[in-house]
């Protein structure tokens, strides 16, 4: 996974010149609709490819993405439906493609009747998630990494992680991936 727009517009770059066949637009044109799914990164990396999909005149659903677009129906990513989905965040928009191909009617991506489906459930289906987590220092968290890994010298680093959030405790996830790796480095 790319973590820089740079990074990820390389990757699309590259496989454009290993198979034309990924022209976006050209599979659109061909069969007259297409879902993509893209985190924000991604999309800005792909921007004038979606914005050429976009002038296709085919039906495009485009879940997550960065910007709405003349030509696309976007449906930009919501945390809050992920009580209702399940999964992490970095599935989600996978999930919320699943639930709208769910409200689609047979044989087309994009109808006013699935719009209105998708609004419904979402309405219904929204649950704001809130932490009440205690931030910690990075001293306080190599010290729980020591001790747990001390208690549980077989748990994963994503473990851990569940088990200081489980705790009450507030560490963002890359933070505490470096602070582990440097943890664990130095044993």
């Amino acid at each position: 996974m790319a973590s820089s727009t740079s990074q990820a517009a390389d990757w699309w770059d590259h496989l454009q010149r290993m198979d034309e066949s990924r022209n976006l637009s050209k599979i659109a044109a061909s069969v007259g609709r297409i879902l993509v799914v893209l985190s924000e990164t991604y999309a800005q990396a792909m921007h004038r490819d979606l914005l050429a999909l976009a002038a296709s005149g085919a039906d495009v659903v485009l879940i997550g993405g960065a910007c709405d677009l003349d030509g696309v129906l976007r449906i930009p990513a919501n945390a809050a439906l992920r009580n209702a989905l399940g999964g992490t965040l970095t599935s989600l928009n996978a999930r919320m493609a699943a639930a709208w191909l769910q409200r689609c009617t047979p044989g087309h991506l994009i109808s006013p009747a699935a719009k209105e489906r998708w609004r419904t459930w979402v309405d219904q289906a929204v649950c704001p998630e809130r932490y009440a987590r205690t931030p910690m220092s990075n001293d306080e968290v190599i010290a729980f990494i020591t001790d747990m890994k001390r208690r549980y010298p077989g748990a994963s680093r994503t473990r851990l992680l569940r088990l200081l959030r489980d705790k009450g405790m507030a560490c963002e996830q890359k933070r505490f991936a470096g602070l582990y790796s440097s943890t664990i480095g130095q044993r």
